[in-house]
């Protein structure tokens, strides 16, 4: 379910001034753009004709980047080496760190550098400049006593992993313990097989591969996500985890609660570099703005999806979260308008699981509060809902010139708007007798101005041991009285 588009706007606005922790490994990502035209006459290789370079923060700088992009105030702890590189990330971290940061510089160590060498915005190779392990335990120590002391004046602690050093230390679950202890949401985007250096924390937040690795269960498909989800909270002292699954979005695991799967939309993605990046920042940010976990996790899905339709690791502006959200309930709803056998074959699907099907029929041309308080209704008496809507050639036939204001197109897709509605079936018929017979719904529902015997197609639910259930009326609602006022 992708949450209502005020819902996300006021979460937006809420995360906007939130300060936020962060700690973790900074990378300096350098991205060679360039054109290939050839191979090379000395090895089987492509030749890059270098046309632009440019630099952005990565690691945790990335996370740094996603915070800052939807509003939030991060203070930043990392370290770097002596080096023009180490410089030019202090700078880009400084101009982002309104409230300020603490990068060290270690003197006989050389910042992480990752370059990618690219064609048409696909990657042809990376190199990696690093030296490990950076920093120093001594310079850790001291930094992360740093971090402690900035927790009285933050709402939460995020913790980005990319295996340098910084969070490889005993002193991390301290600082874990004490942002606990003052109820900060810790989140923490993790880094090899051992996840018992983050007890304490939150949530984690591992891809697919890094919780088969951490949890020694093979993850096939989603049923084994929660399992191994669970074997990190049991053995590392974890409450929590949003295992991050490609394609297939996400999957939150709360601590004794239900598996939440949250499933992506298809889109056309073009880099994933600096996804995970995104999904610490936005979930961790709003939950330091006070959502609970699956707002801010169907919020950080949202902003991932985002970013992965981008080049190189890039950010989510809370511009472009709106409007992916709103295209994702477009799509959503066109999905739901479909032909009988389709909604057939989805009844006999839901059927065979238990759940109890409804129908209910109408013309809903200028949908008003009346018909949301009857679908709503509906809704209440089944487990999925299906409702008839009669066609635009069958609207003019029962309502006459003028009718229907509205398509049959643009009605079935405002009906599949509501959360209330599983499917949208549009009929020719001026009655729905043929689409009650194909659905063979367990309940019939319609307004309580009809009487039992006087429902369109009573007869054929009843044969099939169904029932029937009028919902009463909202009063001072009609699409006719309203279009008369108009004309008046």
């Amino acid at each position: 379910m992708t949450p209502e588009r005020n819902d996300i706007a006021r979460l937006l606005e809420a995360m906007t001034g939130t300060t936020v922790l962060l700690v973790g490994d900074v990378v300096l990502d350098r991205f060679v753009e360039g054109c290939v035209e050839r191979i090379s006459p000395e090895a089987p290789v492509p030749v890059l004709r270098i046309e632009g370079r440019r630099t952005a923060l990565g690691g945790a700088g990335n996370v740094m980047r996603n915070l800052a992009a939807v509003g939030a105030r991060p203070w930043f702890v990392s370290a770097v080496g002596r080096d023009p590189a180490g410089a030019e990330v202090r700078q880009l971290v400084e101009a982002l760190c309104v409230d300020g940061a603490e990068v060290a510089v270690e003197p006989a160590q050389r910042t992480t550098v990752k370059e990618r060498f690219l064609s048409g915005g696909q990657q042809l190779l990376r190199a990696d400049y690093e030296d490990l392990p950076l920093p120093v335990p001594a310079t850790v120590d001291s930094l992360l006593d740093q971090a402690e002391t900035r927790l009285p004046s933050v709402q939460a602690l995020l913790l980005s992993d990319y295996g340098k050093g910084m969070l490889r230390h005993d002193r991390l679950t301290r600082l874990i313990a004490a942002a606990r202890g003052r109820g900060l949401p810790v989140v923490v985007d993790p880094k090899g097989r051992d996840y018992s250096r983050y007890r304490g924390a939150c949530y984690v937040t591992p891809n697919r591969r890094e919780l088969q690795e951490a949890s020694g269960h093979s993850i096939r498909d989603l049923e084994d996500v929660a399992p191994a989800a669970r074997r990190i909270m049991d053995t590392c002292g974890i409450e929590g985890v949003l295992a991050t699954l490609s394609e297939q979005g996400m999957m939150l695991v709360p601590h004794g609660g239900d598996p939440r799967h949250l499933p992506t939309e298809a889109q056309e993605v073009f880099d994933v570099t600096g996804a995970g990046d995104t999904v610490l920042a936005v979930f961790g940010a709003g939950l330091a703005a006070g959502a609970d976990a699956i707002e801010a996790a169907q919020l950080a899905n949202i902003a991932a999806g985002v970013v992965v339709g981008k080049h190189g690791t890039d950010v989510a502006s809370p511009v472009e979260i709106l409007r992916a959200a709103q295209t994702r309930r477009l799509h959503r709803a066109e999905r739901k308008v479909t032909d009988t056998p389709t909604v057939v074959a989805h009844t006999r699907q839901w059927s065979d699981t238990g759940l109890t099907i409804g129908f209910t029929n109408g013309c809903f041309d200028l949908l008003h509060p009346g018909h949301v308080h009857l679908l709503q209704g509906a809704r209440a008496s089944c487990d999925r809902l299906i409702v008839g809507l009669n066609s635009d050639a069958s609207v003019h036939r029962l309502k006459g010139n003028g009718r229907p204001v509205q398509t049959e197109a643009a009605r079935a897709i405002v009906l599949a708007s509501l959360e209330c509605v599983d499917r949208v079936v549009i009929f020719a018929e001026d009655t729905p007798n043929r689409l009650i017979e194909a659905v063979r719904p367990d309940v019939l529902i319609k307004g309580a101005e009809y009487a039992l015997d006087g429902v369109v197609g009573q007869d054929i639910v009843r044969r099939n041991g169904g029932r029937i259930v009028l919902v009463d009326l909202l009063e001072g609602y009609s699409t006719s009285a309203t279009l008369k006022r108009m004309s008046d």
